[in-house]
């Protein structure tokens, strides 16, 4: 069920995978996402089993949508999302997710969970001052400093010293891009720059995640494998589209 996942001072990280869950092939089986072409109640049961296996009541997800807006998930907001919410209005009468690509939160015993299929998912923490953060870091998203914008909110809600993590994601040797999208990333995040292992243009979200939160002043870890290059791991590219989405999730214990 997990890719990986860790306790870090009061705070909890994971990254998961897609085993251990209830969807037929081509998810096989763990999809916390695609809604619209899994059954829903296998995706809401799905959830449910990493509610229960990293021990939180709830897994709040949003819309995402390659953008930088964030949402800051208030107490509020916590007491009123329910099992089934994580897949919005897919469920009859429910309500429409929020549209983001970043979440922040100071409310304990809700899980932020971002979903991904080769972008890059960056879980964020100040654990001292009890903030949290999640963010979708795909190539539209990380240009358009997703990162930038969610570790702004986190010290709006008092964060001081961030630690980041990076999840699983299509590495630089697997992201080929058109020559003039590779050198429009490099004009932004030099460091995004990459060829494949067949001599190509490429973009390393990775790295380029990892330098501008870098630049922001906060640490970081790549904790994540290539998805494109691992079979336990949902990816886009590899399965062309027929494919699910594993997530990464950050609590307050």
């Amino acid at each position: 069920m997990f890719e990986s996942r860790a306790e870090f001072s009061g705070v909890g990280v994971a990254f998961t995978d897609r085993l251990g869950g209830v969807s037929p092939s081509p998810f096989d089986t763990l999809n916390l996402g695609r809604s619209d072409i899994d059954a829903v109640d296998r995706v809401v049961a799905n959830h449910r089993l990493v509610r229960e296996a990293i021990g939180v009541g709830k897994t709040v997800t949003i819309a995402q949508v390659h953008g930088k807006d964030v949402w800051n998930v208030t107490a509020d907001d916590a007491a009123a999302w329910h099992d089934g919410a994580e897949v919005g209005d897919s469920i009859p009468g429910q309500a429409r997710l929020v549209k983001a690509d970043a979440m922040v939160t100071d409310v304990a015993g809700v899980a932020l969970c971002i979903r991904t299929a080769d972008c890059a998912p960056v879980m964020l923490a100040d654990a001292s001052q009890r903030v949290i953060g999640a963010a979708h870091a795909g190539r539209r998203g990380l240009l358009d400093e997703v990162l930038p914008e969610v570790v702004e909110a986190m010290r709006g809600l008092g964060a001081l010293k961030i630690i980041a993590w990076i999840g699983p994601h299509i590495c630089g040797r697997c992201y080929e891009v058109p020559a003039d999208m590779a050198a429009d990333a490099g004009a932004v995040i030099p460091e995004a720059v990459a060829r494949t292992r067949w001599g190509t243009p490429a973009i390393d979200m990775g790295r380029g995640a990892e330098a501008q939160l870098r630049s922001l002043g906060c640490d970081v870890a790549i904790v994540g494998r290539c998805t494109y290059e691992t079979p336990t791991l949902y990816s886009h590219r590899r399965d062309r589209g027929a494919t699910g989405r594993q997530a990464g999730l950050i609590w307050l214990a």
